[in-house]
C-alpha cells in the first residue's frame, strides 16, 4: 500500500488514471450510440422508450452508470490538477517558443474542449436524465395486437396521477406498455434551434478532444509500438473523431428538420 500511494498521487499516476477513465468513457460512447439508434426507429418511440426504461432500471447497468459518473468527475478533476501543475511549473512563457511547431491545436486546447464537453454533459443530463427521473416527462401507452402486430398509441402531455411506474402486460391478446415518453421529450427538446446548434458544436468539441485523447491514452498505458500505433491512430481519428461525433450530431438534426 505504501509503495503504490506515491505512484497514484504523482503526475504520471494521474495521467494513467485519466487514460483509463478516458478509455472507459470511449467504451460508453459506443454503447450509448448503439442504444440511441432506437431514436431513428419509425415506431413513435416504442423501441426507444423500452430501451430507456431498461437502461435506467436494470441493476448491472445502474452499477455501470455510477462508475460512469465517477469516471467523468475523476477525469475532469485530474485534468484540472495537471493543467494547474503544468502552468505553475512554467510561470514564464518564452516568446521564442512556438507551440504550433511541436503540438496540434487540439492537444493545446484540451482544457477548453473538455470544458465545453462538461457543459454539454450537464445540459444533456438536465434535459433528459433529470426530466425522465424527476421532471415532467410526457406519458405514452402502446397497445399492440400480438397476433397482427397492429399498434395503437395514446400520448399525453403529462404523466397521470395514477401512474406508479413502467408497466408491461398482456390482456386478451393485446400487449400494453405504459411508460414515461422520453422519445417525445427528445423530439420536443430538439425543436429548439439554439440547443440543436449547441449539440452540434459540442460534438465538434468531442471530435477534436477524442482525436488527441484516444491515441494519447494508449500511449500513456504503454500501447505505442509501431506495429499497432497506426491502427490506434486510425481508430482514434476516424472512429472516435469522425464517425461517432457525426452520428451523435445527426440525432438533434434529424428531429429538428425531419420530425
Amino acid at each position: 500500500m505504501s509503495k503504490s500511494k506515491p505512484v497514484l498521487t504523482s503526475s504520471l499516476g494521474k495521467k494513467l488514471v485519466m487514460s483509463l477513465t478516458g478509455l472507459f468513457l470511449c467504451t460508453f460512447l459506443i454503447v450509448h450510440l448503439i442504444g440511441n439508434f432506437q431514436l431513428f426507429s419509425d415506431d413513435l418511440g416504442y423501441s426507444f422508450n423500452n430501451y430507456a426504461y431498461f437502461m435506467t432500471h436494470f441493476t448491472p447497468i445502474k452499477v455501470v452508470s455510477y462508475l460512469l459518473y465517477a469516471s467523468i468527475i475523476i477525469h475532469a478533476v485530474y485534468a484540472l490538477i495537471l493543467t494547474i501543475k503544468n502552468k505553475a511549473a512554467r510561470p514564464i512563457q518564452y516568446k521564442e517558443t512556438d507551440g504550433k511547431a511541436n503540438s496540434t491545436w487540439n492537444s493545446r486546447n484540451m482544457g477548453i474542449l473538455g470544458t465545453v464537453l462538461l457543459i454539454f454533459i450537464a445540459t444533456h443530463m438536465q434535459n433528459f436524465w433529470f426530466q425522465y427521473k424527476f421532471g415532467t416527462t410526457p406519458y405514452v401507452e402502446y397497445h399492440t395486437n400480438i397476433a397482427t402486430g397492429d399498434r395503437q398509441i395514446d400520448q399525453f402531455d403529462d404523466v397521470p396521477e395514477t401512474y406508479t411506474g413502467y408497466r408491461s402486460f398482456v390482456d386478451n391478446g393485446v400487449e400494453t406498455i405504459q411508460s414515461k415518453d422520453l422519445y417525445t421529450q427528445v423530439a420536443v427538446t430538439f425543436k429548439n434551434p439554439l440547443l440543436v446548434l449547441f449539440y452540434v458544436v459540442a460534438m465538434g468539441a468531442l471530435s477534436f478532444h477524442l482525436i488527441h485523447g484516444f491515441q494519447s491514452a494508449f500511449q500513456t498505458v504503454g500501447f505505442n509500438h509501431r506495429r499497432y500505433i497506426g491502427v490506434i491512430r486510425a481508430i482514434g481519428v476516424w472512429g472516435f473523431g469522425v464517425i461517432i461525433p457525426v452520428l451523435f450530431a445527426l440525432m438533434p438534426l434529424y428531429f429538428y428538420f425531419l420530425k
